[in-house]
Formats: C-alpha cells, sequence, structure tokens
C-alpha cells in the first residue's frame, strides 16, 4: 500500500463517508482510494464550489467533512470556500497535492496559504508517518473542530507504507469539557436572581436543545439563537428565533429588556447584538464556550464559563432543580401569546412594494413558504436580499438552516445547498440567491442536476449587487459599476437542465405549485425580479462594522 492509499484507508476507517473535490494529478490517487474504501465522492464543477460543499456537509451531517483537490491551482481555488470553514470552525480535512520544488509552476506556499485564513497546515512527512499524520489531521479536525489542510506531497505519495496498523486509530473520543464548580456556582446565582433571562445559542449549543430547555424552564429564560443555530428551539412557545440583525421587532424588545443575556457557545458579536444595541445598559453578560479565548472576545462580559454547553447547563439545572418559574418574569401567558401572534416576521405588517412587473422580496418569501413542504433544508448566499429567506422561510430544526456567513462571501449558496441536501437527503433543498451570487456560483447547477438534487433554487433578481447600491451608492459612488442589464436566469437554469419559472407577481408562482406536487424529478429555479425600493435594514447595522 503506498502513502495515497494508506490515505483515504484510514480517514475511511476513522469514519469519513463522503468526500466532495475536483480530480487532478496530484490527488487522482488519494481520491481513488477514498472510493475504494466506501467514502461517497461527490464532484464538483470547480474547487471553491467544492470546498462549500464539504463545509456545508460537515454542518449538517456531523461528520468530519473531507475535500480532495489538486496542488497549486487546484488549492488557491477552494481557498475561498476554505476561508469560510476556517472561520466558522468547520470540522473539515482539505486533502490537496503538494509540489515542494520552488520552479515548479505549481508551487505556492500552501502550509502559509492555510495559516493566513486560519486553517491548520499539517503535512505527510514520510512514508513511515502518513498513517499517523493521517490519524492527527482527522483528530484536529474532529476534536478542535478545526479546518485542517492536509498537504500530500507528490514525492511521498507513492512510496511504499509499512503495514498499516489495524483497531483504533484514535485512543478515544475527546475528553469532555466540564467547566469548574466555582463558574457552575456563579451562574447558578445569577440566574436564580434574574427576572428577565434570555439564552442565545450559537454554533456550540446545537446539540444541546434539552439541556438549555431544561434549563431555561427552572429559571424563566426565554430562547434565541444566532443566526447559524437557526430552528434549535423550534416548537418551544418560548422561541424567539434569531438574535440580531435578523431579529423580529418582539425578539429585540425582549433581548433588549433582558436583565441576564447568557450565550451559549454563542460570539455575541456584532451581528448577534446588532454592535451591541440589543443589551440593556443594566444587563448582565454571561458567555460559555469551550475555547477560553472565545470568553469576552466581541464585548466585555460579567461572567465568562469555560466548558461544554451542554455539560454546563446540565451542571448549573442540577443546582437549581426543585422547581420551575413559569408566570414569573419573562414568562407569562400574557408573553406566550404574543410571541405566537407577533414574533414570526410574516405576522409583522408591511406595505408591499410590488408592481411595475417586480414582486415584494417578503410577498415572494410569504408565498413560498406557504407553498414548500415544511421538511425543508435551507441554504442562504449573502447579499443584500439575504434576510428575506432567512426571516420568512420557516425551519423545522437546528438542521433545517445553513448559513455559511462566516467570511461575508457572496458566491456559496449554491453549494452550500448542494453539501446540504447530501446531508439531508430526506428533506427538500432550498438554494436562497441573490442575482450576483448565483452568477457567480453557476457552473454547480450541473452539479445540481447531475446528483438529481430536487432542489429549489431561488434567485433574487435585483439586477445589481444591492448592498452596494443602497449602502454606499448614497455616498456618492457611481451605480454603474454595481448595476446590470436585465439576464434572463431562467434561461441560464434551463440550459444546465433545470426546469425553471420568472416570477414577477403572486400569480406566477402557480408553476412553484406545480412542480411541487410532483413528480420533481427536475430542479426548479425560481428567477424572481424582485423590487429593489429599499435597502436591507440588517444590514444597515452590519456595515457600520466595516
Amino acid at each position: 500500500m503506498n502513502v495515497a492509499e494508506a490515505v483515504g484507508r484510514v480517514l475511511a476507517s476513522l469514519g469519513v463517508d463522503t468526500a466532495f473535490g475536483v480530480v487532478g494529478s496530484g490527488n487522482f490517487h488519494v481520491t481513488n482510494a477514498l472510493i475504494e474504501h466506501g467514502v461517497r465522492y461527490v464532484a464538483a464543477r470547480h474547487e471553491g464550489g467544492a470546498a462549500t460543499m464539504a463545509d456545508a456537509y460537515a454542518r449538517l451531517s456531523g461528520h468530519v467533512g473531507v475535500l480532495s483537490v489538486h496542488q497549486g491551482p487546484g488549492l488557491t481555488n477552494a481557498m475561498t470556500g476554505i476561508t469560510e470553514a476556517a472561520k466558522s470552525r468547520t470540522p473539515l480535512i482539505v486533502l490537496a497535492g503538494e509540489v515542494t520544488a520552488p520552479r515548479s509552476n505549481f508551487f505556492v506556499d500552501q502550509a502559509a496559504l492555510a495559516t493566513a485564513v486560519g486553517a491548520v497546515p499539517l503535512r505527510i512527512g514520510s512514508a513511515g508517518t502518513a498513517v499517523a499524520d493521517t490519524a492527527e489531521a482527522f483528530r484536529v479536525a474532529r476534536d478542535e473542530r478545526r479546518t485542517v489542510l492536509l498537504n500530500l506531497p507528490l514525492e511521498v505519495q507513492g512510496q511504499t507504507v509499512p503495514d498499516a496498523p489495524d483497531g483504533d486509530l484514535l485512543a478515544s473520543l475527546p475528553a469532555e469539557s466540564r467547566p469548574e464548580a466555582k463558574a457552575v456556582e456563579e451562574l447558578a446565582e445569577l440566574l436564580a436572581a434574574a427576572r428577565r433571562p434570555v439564552f442565545v445559542a450559537g454554533r456550540g449549543g446545537r446539540a444541546a436543545r434539552r439541556e438549555l430547555e431544561r434549563l431555561a424552564e427552572l429559571t424563566g429564560a426565554l430562547l434565541a439563537t444566532s443566526a447559524v443555530a437557526k430552528g434549535l428551539f423550534r416548537g418551544s412557545p418560548w422561541d424567539l428565533d434569531v438574535s440580531g440583525g435578523f431579529a423580529s421587532p418582539l425578539t429585540a424588545e425582549l433581548i433588549r429588556g433582558a436583565d441576564v443575556i447568557v450565550g451559549w457557545g454563542c460570539a455575541l458579536n456584532m451581528w448577534t447584538m446588532r454592535q451591541g444595541t440589543l443589551i440593556g445598559p443594566d444587563a448582565q453578560v454571561v458567555q460559555v464556550d469551550l475555547d477560553p479565548d472565545a470568553l469576552g472576545a466581541h464585548r466585555p462580559v460579567h461572567l465568562g464559563v469555560v466548558g461544554d454547553v451542554a455539560l454546563t447547563a446540565r451542571a448549573v439545572a442540577d443546582l437549581l432543580d426543585g422547581g420551575g418559574r413559569e408566570g414569573f418574569g419573562y414568562r407569562s401567558a400574557a408573553l406566550a401569546g404574543r410571541i405566537a401572534g407577533e414574533n414570526r416576521w410574516r405576522d409583522v405588517p408591511y406595505p408591499d412594494e410590488g408592481g411595475d412587473g417586480r414582486i415584494d422580496p417578503r410577498t415572494l418569501t410569504i408565498a413560498l413558504d406557504d407553498l414548500l413542504p415544511a421538511e425543508r433544508v435551507v441554504s442562504i448566499d449573502s447579499g443584500n436580499f439575504m434576510g428575506y429567506p432567512a426571516m420568512f422561510l420557516d425551519v423545522p430544526d437546528e438542521f433545517g438552516f445553513c448559513f455559511t456567513q462566516g467570511f461575508q462571501s457572496i458566491g456559496l449558496g449554491l453549494a452550500t445547498a448542494i453539501g446540504a441536501a447530501v446531508a439531508q437527503p430526506d428533506r427538500l433543498p432550498v438554494a436562497a440567491l441573490g442575482d450576483g451570487g448565483a452568477l457567480m456560483g453557476v457552473a454547480e447547477l450541473e452539479t445540481v442536476v447531475r446528483l438529481g438534487l430536487p432542489m429549489v433554487i431561488v434567485v433574487y433578481d435585483d439586477e445589481g449587487y444591492g448592498a452596494e447600491v443602497h449602502h454606499f451608492g448614497p455616498d456618492g459612488h457611481s451605480l454603474d459599476t454595481v448595476t446590470f442589464p436585465p439576464a434572463d436566469i431562467a434561461a441560464i437554469a434551463r440550459g444546465f437542465g433545470c426546469e425553471a419559472v420568472t416570477v414577477r407577481d403572486r400569480a406566477d408562482l402557480a408553476a412553484v405549485a406545480g412542480w411541487v406536487k410532483g413528480p420533481r424529478d427536475r430542479p426548479l429555479l425560481v428567477h424572481a425580479k424582485v423590487s429593489a425600493a429599499r435597502g436591507s435594514w440588517w444590514l444597515e447595522e452590519a456595515f457600520r462594522g466595516h
């Protein structure tokens, strides 16, 4: 067995079940080795798309993601997707061929590239260490939740590996990170005295719904999430949905009124706290996180607790057990009624701004929410439009929403939806894109069709880069650089093999209803000509941080 074969065998034995990539000479052998050992391989049309597919797959499957790319340009093509994964602490292994000869046209300092974007660079050092090096890459990705670049030098890949050991290559799962008793007691005391507590769960809290809901019942807390954890508390009468720029008026009101805000595996950054405006002047802020460096990184906290979210919530609840606080503080029958009747964005009145051949994006998204099956997985690109699907499309749980926005790059949405669809094959995949991002990632429409994904792709087309039009145009910048003539995106989609419909008003959505009825044998692209009367209010706060 050579090095490339050993890498594929080791990763498969450690539980890797799916890999994404674009094959070139430098990663041909390792990709074939993955397939030989039972790993599903999904071929993308561009390495950037493959990277984001692997990222999204890891987020929604709970497995370590794998990306396979060629040396040099294969890796550089993938760098934006790798940067997004690294910033989002996605457990992902990037397998890249590597040229070490400085005069080769393929040579770049691949380790430096990884370091520059926050990924962890590792290398197969020799045939003798290949198995251990691969296992270490997997450990770092899984246990430290990092994106790892595992470089595979071309001169090493073909070398013969000593007999690979059978059995467990990793002795055990990482030890649970238990919080210190003193910190648990301090948090329990703070929550016991709170009158209006709010919990905000982030990525680190996505596996702790049961523990967080139990503690919330004991303390009378309301429940919210960051955008990446949207859907975590779906079905709870105390679910406020997303905190931050996407928060409904009622959610913003209630979080601003909190006397204690606890971030559970949540950065409490400028997005989630609206530049801090959601934190009342007298509110005490607590942050619980596995990473000590995360505590207070974005804003001062009154108490920082290092520990696993589920273990910490369980420990605090055990101290407070003895009766809940229904009807006390925030939790009242009247408030439950307000949350049920006012908290969904579709329940907030708005003036419809459609007309002249364009549909209001709110009207469009509410109609799609009603038409599409509830069992869905929604993936959203970045851009001026993105709040509409984030706010008006419901999702069934935290595995129904994929938000690759750590780097704020447009063009990742379609690839995100593909990775999410592979991870959640029993749900209807929905991709929400702007026209700019859709055209950036258009090559992956072929991947959607080839994989036979019954995907709905919604393109919110305002014929420009809307954020720049609305938020920078008023500063005197010429709009000629950020607006474009009309493009028939529906015709482009048909050319790839999709069904497509252009939507200018509600009546045009009848075609969507027909597609939903079946047989759904081809993906559907909805080319929505949306009104562009205003900029997105959620980005007004965001741009203050630029």
